[in-house]
């Protein structure tokens, strides 16, 4: 089975697990779920994936059977939906997007009302409306459906009227930029965005139409055209963003991708220049974070991973900026989400700022190294396991948020079971790939003690 649910909604394989009829009953079910909180206006927004269009049709269809009234965004960013929800003062919303997931994936993310996704406890309510059938009918008068063309403008209003963005510092530098949209719904607004700093933009797989030229996760082995790009133009910097827009990887002027985590680490350096408060970040996110805030005399919590506990601990810390290393990056003062344009202009404004090309930016703090590997979940309970963890790491700071992590000075590990697979992720950073492979290497032999 390719159906997976989790705190990021319903994803699953087209054709297989995941089929109209599926959508159907999740959206009615999340039709239910607004309902029966007083709430009746519901947008519905998608990306470029082929089979986008018949989802978001199904999903239409049903929130509009149950009693919803519906705004039909059609092809937007994710970020650009749930922002939607919270200016147009809407009770939720459903994005149909598999994000990074290869081209066979699809998926319906849900966003509550006030344009942040649904935590682990409306998650669960959701889902058991739907388990119970108890949503699956009108419930009395059909709602309407109406057309909104305006999303994309708005994101772009609200971003580009941030009282301390130095647009025209931006606007001056005259930016080249390389941009990559993997023919996703990057196209709607990015180029806009450059436009509108000023910026001379080279793109490539700017065709939204869901036909994937390489793997959509912007992580640097995918990234080879892109580089390519950037140094055939001599960019200053090149860009790439996912299908769905949430999550930004940045290229030096040199054509050398640099990692995502440096894409929250740029953003960390541009808004405590600005604006002083605590970052919120995962427990897998890199230490470049921590060293860019400590630059600016800032502080790092960390939540679980999963962007809805990165969004609940940025509000009971009152964060000026999050994000995960993932490259998603979350404004508070644009809204509490993900947001690839967000991310792309913070680093435009820190290039301006520094005056040097990215690739002096992370040259001019300590560099890591991530290894991350997975093993089969082992029977029963993990407590042994970590236990067996911890006592290889004596002296190490503990934190169990979220499966373990143990923590030295320039050093960590993180041990967690997946929540999509049945397996336990194993992540380990150091100062060179030799050190982060012997963490990794201690708590595979940790497990495999248990076992013995």
């Amino acid at each position: 089975m390719s159906l997976m649910r989790s705190v990021s909604g319903l994803r699953g394989i087209v054709g297989a697990d995941l089929v109209p009829e599926v959508v159907t009953r999740y959206a009615a079910g999340f039709g239910g779920f607004v309902r029966g909180r007083g709430g009746r206006r519901v947008a519905v927004g998608r990306d470029s994936r082929q089979s986008g269009p018949a989802f978001a049709a199904a999903a239409i269809d049903a929130l509009a059977a149950a009693g919803v009234d519906v705004i039909d965004l059609g092809m937007v960013p994710t970020p650009t939906a749930q922002l939607a929800v919270e200016t147009l003062g809407l009770d939720g919303g459903i994005v149909v997007t598999a994000s990074h997931n290869p081209v066979e994936w699809n998926a319906l993310k849900f966003i509550g009302a006030g344009g942040r996704f649904l935590n682990r406890a409306e998650a669960d309510a959701l889902f058991a409306l739907v388990d119970g059938g108890s949503a699956a009918g009108s419930m009395g008068k059909a709602g309407t459906v109406a057309a909104d063309a305006g999303a994309v403008g708005r994101h772009l209003d609200r971003l580009l009227a941030l009282p301390w963005l130095d647009t025209p510092a931006i606007r001056a530098r005259r930016f080249t930029v390389a941009l990559d949209c993997v023919r996703g719904a990057g196209a709607t607004i990015m180029p806009a965005l450059f436009e509108a700093l000023g910026c001379l933009v080279h793109a490539i797989n700017l065709e939204p139409d869901g036909r994937f030229p390489r793997e959509p996760e912007p992580i640097p082995e995918h990234l080879g055209e892109l580089a390519a790009l950037v140094r055939e133009t001599g960019a200053h910097i090149g860009m790439a963003v996912d299908p769905d827009v949430d999550r930004l990887a940045l290229v030096d002027e040199t054509g050398r991708p640099i990692g995502e985590d440096y894409t929250l680490a740029f953003a960390v350096r541009a808004v405590l220049a600005r604006r002083n408060g605590p970052v919120v970040t995962n427990l897998s996110t890199s230490l470049v974070v921590d060293d860019a805030a400590a630059e600016l005399g800032g502080s790092v919590a960390r939540a679980p991973v999963g962007e809805a506990n990165v969004v609940e601990r940025m509000v009971e810390r009152r964060a000026v900026v999050g994000g995960e290393g993932n490259g998603g990056v979350i404004l508070p003062d644009v809204h509490l989400g993900r947001d690839a344009p967000v991310a792309a202009t913070l680093a435009l404004q820190l290039l301006a700022d520094r005056g040097v090309p990215g690739s002096a930016v992370v040259n001019s703090a300590p560099r890591y190294v991530i290894v991350k590997t997975k093993l089969a979940r082992p029977a029963g309970a993990l407590e042994p396991w970590y236990e067996a963890v911890r006592r290889r790491f004596s002296g190490a700071v503990e934190d169990r948020q979220d499966g373990l992590r143990l923590a030295l000075k320039d050093r960590w590990l993180h041990v967690r079971p997946s929540g999509t697979e049945p397996v336990v992720r194993i992540i380990a950073e150091a100062p060179d790939r030799a050190s982060a492979r012997e963490l990794v290497a201690r708590g595979e032999a940790a497990l495999r003690e248990v076992e013995s």
